[in-house]
């Protein structure tokens, strides 16, 4: 009987058959990138689990990772796997306290620093007793470095083996609705889950013997990042993985790239279409991709242009994506398709095809996944990537399963007859008006957010005569927020706005008024996750206090 392969066999395999191909390409600054190939990638890996097994280290221990993305990430985390360990990532944009509480509760033994920007507010978050070691763009440290352990250190011989049933990662929820989860994953099942994953996605989508370009930017700490691009790549070997350098690099970044396969998630999508229409008005380019002898030439600009000319498959996740927005992509020439994944399923749920791609639905299951709806509209998932449970949490692993197996998502949804999968909202985020009915604020934050004055949005309105929506308006108009003239233009706008959506929407989930947000949310202030989704528990904190003001005012588009 054999044995099934697991995530280091099938990089084991690539490190012999691909030895001199190009893996890894990292920016180094000005311009400047080291490339590693997947000999390069493994001698690092194997230098570096030979010097974490001798610090003695229990089997399966923790081992952190607070870094944002970068070659060493890849090359640390196979380390960690062949030294016999389990990889903690962090999120590279956490407070000290969220970074105190996942060492403390993973009860990590080591931790590995590396590129980050607010290292100085995060460093007291680490306890004094855990050893640390930097990564090579790490911030000024006095810790052991990198290159300083591997220039000193044998490569680890041979083929380390781990069983199926040890824990590869603890991967933690980014807490939009509380304190993170510990959710457990096993080498069996994040081989299997991108094993089904990278033969649908990556194998085929190019032509034999080429290789795929990513670019590597969501963070790696999230299990979309780390599921679809990271284990994907070791999975399917012939991979290029580009990573981004900053905010400000990242146009030259996926220059640097053109990917093959770029993947990202809607608030991205949006603000790349709102950078083209700040180039050219949204009627202009929609009259001329109309015109049969321009369309192709003009649409070919666009994506040359935004660097995904060479993107043979886009998708997007993490959040709903505005229906009309996949089919602007599409008129372009661009196979924008949705998927629907948790960090429980390693990403592993639903995926639209070519042949299964209605814009507003996810897709259709993937192979291996079971899904059905609840009669109470919960979309319930049994997938082959299913997490082993909650660290720390029995608790939580009774109240997340049916007793067949299946977990609760949390989305509402519904499927279509062909069996694609339509997501209309999250259990946790309805709230009732006055009216006693239940409004769903995503379907009406998508209708909000494909207008082009428009970044963000958040419905609420617990207990209110009405629900309302606070917007956060593009990038390039903020500044104009205080010119009378722009002021006047945009309220005509999102007047206009207010009357197109309530007149989509059931009489109990009209709006009584748009508020355009005096400041933008970010990642910073605690409004977004570090996957770009909103904290509404965070954003209704801020605006509680003017509330009850702007329902007094009573005009249909206010300024926070």
């Amino acid at each position: 009987m054999n044995t099934p392969k697991l995530m280091l066999d099938y990089i084991y395999e690539h490190e012999k058959q691909l030895a001199n191909t190009v893996f890894l390409t990292q920016p180094l600054g000005q311009g400047q990138v080291a490339d590693y190939s997947w000999a390069q990638t493994m001698d690092q890996a194997r230098r570096m689990a030979t010097h974490l097994q001798s610090l003695g280290f229990a089997p399966g221990a923790r081992i952190g990772i607070l870094s944002k993305n970068c070659a060493h990430f890849f090359m640390a985390e196979l380390a960690i796997w062949m030294a016999g360990y389990t990889t903690v990532a962090i999120f590279p944009t956490e407070a000290a306290t969220t970074v105190r509480f996942v060492l403390e509760h993973s009860e990590a033994s080591l931790l590995f620093v590396g590129k980050l920007d607010t290292w100085p507010e995060q460093m007291p978050g680490v306890p004094a007793h855990i050893p640390r070691i930097a990564f090579p763009l790490a911030p000024a440290t006095t810790y052991d470095t990198w290159d300083a352990i591997t220039g000193r250190t044998a490569p680890m011989a041979g083929f380390p083996q781990r069983a199926g049933s040890d824990l590869a990662m603890l991967i933690y929820t980014s807490g939009s609705t509380g304190q993170p989860k510990g959710v457990m994953h096993s080498f069996e099942r994040i081989t299997a889950a991108c094993e089904y994953s990278s033969s649908q996605n990556m194998s085929g989508a190019v032509a034999d013997g080429q290789e795929h370009r990513v670019l590597s930017y969501l963070p790696l700490a999230h299990v979309f990042e780390r599921a679809v691009i990271e284990c994907n790549a070791f999975v399917v070997g012939r991979v290029h993985v580009f990573f981004a350098e900053s905010l400000d690099t990242f146009a030259a970044d996926l220059q640097r790239a053109r990917p093959t396969l770029f993947v990202s998630v809607p608030r991205l999508w949006l603000k790349f279409q709102q950078a083209v229409f700040a180039k050219m008005p949204a009627r202009k380019l929609a009259l001329l991709l109309r015109i049969p002898l321009l369309n192709k030439i003009v649409a070919r600009k666009i994506l040359t242009g935004l660097g995904l000319d060479q993107a043979v498959l886009a998708f997007s996740g993490s959040a709903p994506l505005p229906a009309d927005l996949i089919r602007w992509y599409r008129s372009l020439g661009l196979q924008l398709l949705e998927g629907l994944g948790m960090t429980e399923d390693f990403a592993y749920s639903h995926t639209a095809t070519p042949e299964f791609s209605e814009p507003g639905f996810v897709g259709i299951a993937n192979p291996g996944v079971q899904a059905r709806i609840s009669p109470e509209g919960e979309i319930l998932i049994k997938s082959p990537g299913q997490m082993v449970g909650y660290y720390k949490r029995p608790d939580l692993d009774a109240e997340c399963f049916t007793a067949d197996g299946f977990f609760h998502t949390g989305d509402l949804g519904s499927m279509s007859a062909d069996g694609q999968l339509k997501v209309t909202g999250r259990l946790k985020e309805l709230f009732k008006t006055s009216k006693g009915k239940y409004v769903a604020p995503a379907p009406i934050e998508n209708l909000l957010n494909i207008h082009p004055l428009v970044e963000s949005s958040m419905v609420s309105g617990l207990g209110q005569p009405a629900a309302y929506a606070v917007v956060v308006l593009g990038e390039e108009f903020r500044p104009k927020q205080n010119d009378p003239a722009f002021r006047a233009d945009a309220q005509a706008q999102l007047a206009q706005l207010l009357n197109q959506v309530n007149a989509q929407v059931a009489d109990y989930e009209k709006l009584q008024m748009l508020v355009v947000a005096k400041d933008p949310w970010s990642i910073e202030n605690g409004c977004l996750t570090p996957t770009m989704k909103i904290r509404r528990s965070r954003i209704e904190s801020v605006v509680e206090p003017k509330v009850e003001g702007w329902y007094a005012d009573k005009s249909p588009v206010q300024w926070a």
